[in-house]
């Protein structure tokens, strides 16, 4: 796909910018949305230039949920084939459009980091909740609204949304689905910082090129499967046989022994490794998709 109709795509050295363009509707979240961001994340993966992706929303807003613009039978699949068939289906029924979506930001190869610029709510917040790292303006907005809309929340945040926050705040604001600004959640886990809005994109820019300028990006791409596939794993003896595993297999390797040349030669290390051809075996598979998925969107499996 190459040039979009509802996203933005722009690389600037090693830091690729993916922004949600709709902004005449708050950049709603729609079917051709979907179906772009599962594409620019594998664009993403296929280019091992890209170390880090920023994502963020166009104008005022970082996305405001669902386009409701099909009235009451907005969330309804019903049997027609065309709704079936946007994203495929799994147990017999439509897949979620944004569990599609989040389960490819899951499996991205770099770390992702959300710059949320504005209200984000329904699908706008759910969507990145898989991302690494969220940064808000002082004036975003966050909502769980599900509740009241007659729903529930969807792609896939009722996996990570307790994971991140507890189970107590994630019920908290899924069983009340009020609106909360930025404060509250730094507060609750749910982003790290908050900037002013006009520091957005400078701020998320900043430790993007911190993460690009002085890591390994195999290694910062293993870490990160190690890390959110362990999240699943009931005890630490998963962890010590995937990380010995990985330790291994990158000690013997050309970053390891550059990092440490680098280190000894107090320079700039400039690791040779890359994503696409060097990511050992043996980690955990993350996101594996189960047998009966169908479509796109399903993750990538290691």
């Amino acid at each position: 796909m190459g040039e979009y109709a509802e996203i933005r795509y722009e690389v600037s050295g090693p830091i690729a910018t993916v922004t949600l363009h709709r902004p005449e509707r708050l950049n709603a979240f729609t079917t051709t949305m979907a179906h772009e961001l599962v594409d620019v994340f594998d664009r993403v993966d296929a280019d091992d230039d890209v170390r880090v992706v920023i994502v963020t929303g166009e104008g005022r807003g970082f996305c405001a949920g669902a386009d409701l613009g099909g009235g009451a039978d907005t969330f309804d699949a019903g049997d027609g084939d065309d709704r079936r068939s946007a994203h495929g289906e799994i147990d017999g029924v439509p897949r979620d459009g944004g569990g599609t979506v989040s389960l490819r930001i899951a499996s991205c190869r770099k770390p992702v980091i959300g710059a949320i610029n504005g209200p984000a709510v329904g699908v706008g917040v759910t969507m990145t909740l898989p991302m690494d790292i969220r940064i808000a303006a002082e004036d975003a907005r966050f909502g769980f609204v599900f509740a009241r809309r007659g729903i529930v929340p969807e792609a896939t945040s009722t996996w990570f949304l307790p994971r991140i926050v507890g189970i107590s705040r994630a019920m908290e604001w899924v069983a009340t689905g009020r609106v909360f600004d930025a404060e509250e959640a730094r507060d609750g886990g749910l982003v790290s910082r908050v900037v002013p809005g006009d520091r957005l994109l400078e701020s998320a820019t900043a430790l993007a090129s911190e993460i690009a300028d002085n890591t390994s990006a195999v290694s910062v791409a293993v870490a990160r499967q190690l890390l959110w596939g362990m999240l699943g794993s009931a005890t630490p003896w998963d962890a010590h046989r995937a990380d010995s595993r990985a330790m291994h297999a990158l000690g013997a390797g050309a970053d390891a022994a550059e990092g440490v040349a680098a280190f000894l030669d107090k320079r700039a290390a400039q690791f040779p490794g890359r994503p696409s051809t060097d990511i050992p075996d043996g980690l955990p598979n993350w996101p594996l998709p189960p047998d009966d998925a169908t479509g796109s969107g399903t993750g990538r499996p290691a």
